[in-house]
């Protein structure tokens, strides 16, 4: 078959939020063209095969690409999100990333999409349906959006082994019961399992129909603490300077999560079971509250092995009946233990720059490569923040962020930029306070005077660590 050829100045692989985000910020700083790659038919990456209740677990006032809103602009009124920013469905999500691409992007153009095709390296990507290849010459830059391998349940292989007459799926299946189950079983402990059981909850599950696997439990977010608006300055600002007084005030490891729960920063949904477990899940109080209902939790390990009676997990095992339904919500949500620099000649990886904040990352790294020529000047701004995993990664994951954000800081063109850009999220509230804002002023002068001991102390306890790593082998 013949090979047709293309030109472009950016060739991105994946048209998930990433890769959106990305290019939304090329196309309105270059004068660039952009081909966009992707398996899926739609904009959206993992939106596409997401389950029928996901929301965002943070507003939608920063989510997306910079150039478009998302966000309705109204506060929940009713609902466990009740009194915050709304956010949005993944249907919404999906109908979003479209718009941008109908609306933004194609009929600029300077962008070219490539929906149901998969990238074969090097340039060469191929259609799923037509079998017809493509090979690209990119001038400027190869961008892989995909670095982050987003899994989702409706797409994971589960690591476990499941018999044929097993009642199992994944949440996206849930709404599709039609006669009454002896009860569920969740299997994950993470914000996927923490969605499906509010979703029983709220369609009437009695809380003691559901048992819970949870093979670690997790420290989580208060989702009042990242509210964007003026009126939420205190708790979202207020937050950050808190994490920073009790950081430097810490005197080990565990007093430091000891101290941020005491100050509203981590939430557990268990206050007698201690978290092992941190992967950035926002939840609200009230969900948290709703949460605690379920009383049957299984803390026995990872499953093993699932039979029409029996679950097997690395510590013991569970009755089931064949009319029990086990809901795998076991895939990780995001995952790059791979960590690499994300300017390399002509190849740029995409990964976190800020914490919790992918498409916010995405969109900055888009500037520096704008408005920065030198690469070592763009890897020491886009220094990589490490998805957490661990308890214990929240220390690198949170030093490697507060050290971007004080060399931004130290750039006047950045601190405009993050000021002007929607995806911030948090700029702008610090840069609205005004001279009579004396208690708002007060609260910023202490977190100026925290944060380098806040680093300092969580440098010391990251050597610790990596000592106590070394002398184990």
């Amino acid at each position: 078959m013949a090979i047709t050829h293309l030109e472009t100045d950016y060739l991105v692989i994946g048209g998930g939020a990433m890769g959106m985000a990305f290019t939304d910020v090329i196309l309105s700083e270059t004068d660039a063209d952009i081909i966009i790659v992707d398996q899926n038919a739609k904009p959206g990456g993992h939106w596409n095969h997401a389950y029928p209740f996901v929301t965002l677990h943070q507003p939608s006032s920063f989510y997306g690409v910079s150039s478009r809103e998302l966000s309705r602009g109204e506060i929940d009124k009713v609902g466990l999100n009740k009194g915050m920013g709304d956010l949005a469905s993944g249907d919404e999500v999906l109908a979003y990333y479209q718009q941008v691409m109908n609306h933004t992007f194609l009929p600029s153009g300077r962008v070219r999409f490539f929906p149901m095709c998969r990238y074969l390296g090097e340039g060469r990507f191929e259609h799923m349906l037509s079998g017809e290849v493509f090979e690209v010459n990119a001038r400027r830059k190869t961008v892989d959006a995909t670095h982050l391998k987003t899994s989702v349940p409706s797409t994971h292989t589960p690591k476990f082994t499941v018999s044929p007459d097993v009642w199992f799926m994944p949440p996206n299946d849930l709404p599709k019961i039609d006669r009454k189950p002896d009860g569920f079983v969740i299997i994950g402990a993470g914000k996927t399992a923490i969605d499906t059981v509010l979703w029983l909850l709220e369609h009437q599950v009695t809380p003691d129909l559901i048992t819970w696997i949870m093979p670690r439990d997790g420290w989580l977010l208060d989702r009042r603490n990242t509210q964007t608006g003026p009126d939420f300055f205190f708790d979202t600002i207020g937050a950050q300077a808190r994490q920073f007084e009790e950081i430097a005030e810490s005197t080990s490891i565990e007093d430091m999560f000891d101290r941020l729960e005491a100050c509203g920063y981590f939430l557990r949904i268990d206050p007698e079971v201690r978290p092992s477990m941190f992967h950035g899940a926002t939840v609200s109080r009230d969900e948290v509250d709703a949460l605690r209902q379920v009383r049957n939790i299984v803390r026995k390990g990872r499953v093993k092995t699932i039979t029409s009676d029996t679950v097997t997990l690395d510590e013991g095992e569970i009755t089931i009946t064949p009319d029990t339904v086990l809901v795998d919500c076991s895939a990780r949500a995001v995952d790059n233990d791979a960590i690499v620099p994300v300017f390399q000649g002509d190849t740029l990886v995409l990964q976190m720059v800020r914490s919790y904040q992918p498409v916010f990352s995405a969109a900055f790294i888009a500037h520096i490569e704008a408005a920065y020529e030198e690469e070592a000047e763009q890897n020491r701004l886009c220094g990589v923040v490490p998805l957490p995993n661990h308890d214990t990664d929240f220390l690198r994951f949170t030093a490697a962020y507060m050290m971007n954000q004080y060399n931004w800081s130290q750039i006047p063109e950045l601190r405009a930029w993050l000021r002007e850009n929607r995806l911030d999220g948090f700029s702008k509230l610090l840069s609205d306070i005004g001279p009579e804002d004396a208690e708002k002023t007060e609260l910023l002068q202490s977190m100026r005077k925290t944060a380098p001991a806040a680093v300092g102390k969580l440098f010391a306890y990251i050597k610790t660590l990596d000592e106590g790593a070394a002398a184990t082998g």
